[in-house]
């Protein structure tokens, strides 16, 4: 039996990371090292810092993780592409060019035997206002259209400025902090989620940024997988014991 991984938040591409190319090279050794024992591979959300997909042109850069994605549906491993709140712009060129299985909305998929509530985070559990409002006119149809009249040269520019500011806010805030059980959004969400699905086993989300595994019901446990820009952290499940796992080139062994 093989194994089904879960990892978010790379963030390829963003301004405020200073390591972008190590980075990068990181992710892709990780993926190169799993793919003898990987029966599917979940990236569950903000794997890129903007992504926008114009009819006829996709953002630079990329190109061994992308590469690395292809390589591994090629082989048969089953590629699920989650989008998150940065990534929200992804259309058909990650699923015809890359064969990623591309999911727009939260989903609950059966691994072997066992019922998984899937999602990047964002929009589950309350969030504030202001980011409500963002997210609904980032996820509006119209919007998405008027923004793809800019040039690439200019939105692609606004975009990743937009991501830099957004991270780096957060980052001073310290809104990447645990906020304890009764204020942490996705651990309030998924409880009462539980209470009408008391089937699901797993709740695994990205987005925080924070480690979290947590047991939230008799039978259920909520992952929060950290990230791919300081933590380089993922979640395994091996069809009997799911392990929350950091990648440490030269000690660990996915």
């Amino acid at each position: 039996m093989k194994n089904v991984y879960f990892l978010s938040d790379a963030h390829l591409g963003s301004l405020a990371v200073p390591h972008q190319r190590m980075q990068e090279r990181r992710l892709v050794r990780f993926l190169d090292n799993i793919k003898e024992k990987a029966a599917a591979i979940y990236l569950l959300g903000d794997m890129f810092d903007f992504w926008y997909e114009y009819r006829y042109v996709v953002p630079k850069g990329f190109t061994r993780f992308l590469g690395k994605l292809s390589e591994l549906t090629d082989a048969g491993v089953e590629v699920h592409y989650f989008i998150g709140n940065h990534d929200i712009w992804a259309y058909e060129y990650l699923e015809k060019e890359c064969g990623v299985i591309l999911h727009r909305q939260p989903q609950t998929v059966e691994i072997y035997g066992h019922e998984f509530f899937l999602a990047h985070g964002d929009g589950l559990g309350d969030e504030g206002r202001g980011f409500k409002i963002i997210r609904s006119i980032f996820h509006n149809r119209t919007c998405q259209w008027l923004f793809s009249a800019l040039h690439p040269r200019w939105g692609m520019g606004f975009g990743l400025a937009w991501a830099k500011h957004s991270y780096m806010k957060h980052k001073e805030l310290n809104d990447v902090a645990y906020m304890g059980e009764d204020r942490e959004p996705l651990l309030i969400f998924a409880r009462s989620y539980i209470e009408k699905h008391p089937n699901i086993d797993y709740f695994i989300f990205g987005h925080r940024h924070i480690e979290l595994d947590q047991k939230i019901g008799r039978n259920t446990r909520l992952l929060i997988i950290g990230d791919w820009i300081s933590q380089f952290t993922y979640a395994v499940y091996d069809g009997e014991h799911m392990f929350l796992e950091e990648y440490v080139e030269g000690e660990s062994q996915p």
